[in-house]
């Protein structure tokens, strides 16, 4: 099933996508490439590369939605030459006739977002030289894979929405696909989610946000 969503462009220039169903954004109105890049590429990617120099680097998605943080992921791989295999999942994606009027392509001077969407569920598909990508067509609480990651990307809807995917289960779930040291970052830092964090297992950090959020977070095992 195809989600209900429309396009809306936030602070930054970029757009992001509206959940009709759900009545939330996928990424904050006050600039969804500052937030997605902040989040998940300043404070997961690039340490994740320098943690882990010797291999290539598997990362895993909640939330594949608008393509943003895979876009970007992508471009950084290209950037550093440096092999990512890339696993996202999504329960309600996009259409595609939405997702192609993305304008991250033309903002972030990229070339893969319609291959990125055009791709198809359950397959890997080389989207550059160094970023494989695969995404499964699944509910977080179905997923099933047998390697784990050395960082997850924790994209999913805020949990006035969907309470369900913050709950420590949930987390351990995620403790569970994390190598020894992996990372988890979310954009999510309600005082009951580190709380279920911890519980899990994992180490929780604040860090500083995008504008116009004070802090996000950063999860180790």
């Amino acid at each position: 099933m195809k989600a209900d969503v429309r396009l809306i462009l936030t602070a930054d220039g970029s757009h992001t996508a509206v959940n009709q169903v759900l009545d939330k954004t996928y990424h904050s109105i006050h600039g969804a490439y500052q937030e997605s890049q902040r989040v998940y590429i300043e404070l997961g990617l690039l340490p994740a590369f320098e943690k882990f120099p010797a291999q290539p680097l598997s990362v895993f998605e909640m939330g594949f939605g608008t393509g943003l943080n895979a876009l970007l992921t992508a471009r950084e791989a290209q950037a550093t030459q440096r092999m990512i295999n890339y696993t996202a999942i999504d329960a309600y994606p996009m259409p595609l006739d939405q997702a192609r009027q993305l304008n991250y392509d033309e903002l972030l001077d990229t070339s893969y977002l319609v291959k990125l969407h055009e791709s198809p569920w359950g397959e890997p598909v080389a989207v550059n030289p160094f970023f494989t990508l695969t995404k499964l067509e699944t509910r977080l609480q179905k997923v099933n894979v047998e390697e784990q990651f050395h960082l997850i990307y924790y994209d999913a809807f805020a949990p006035t929405a969907q309470p369900e995917l913050w709950k420590t289960e949930i987390f351990q779930q995620m403790a569970n696909l994390l190598l020894p040291g992996g990372m988890l970052t979310t954009y999510c830092s309600k005082s009951y989610v580190q709380r279920n964090m911890r519980t899990a297992g994992l180490t929780v950090e604040k860090h500083p946000g995008p504008p116009h959020k004070r802090d996000i977070l950063r999860a180790i095992k």
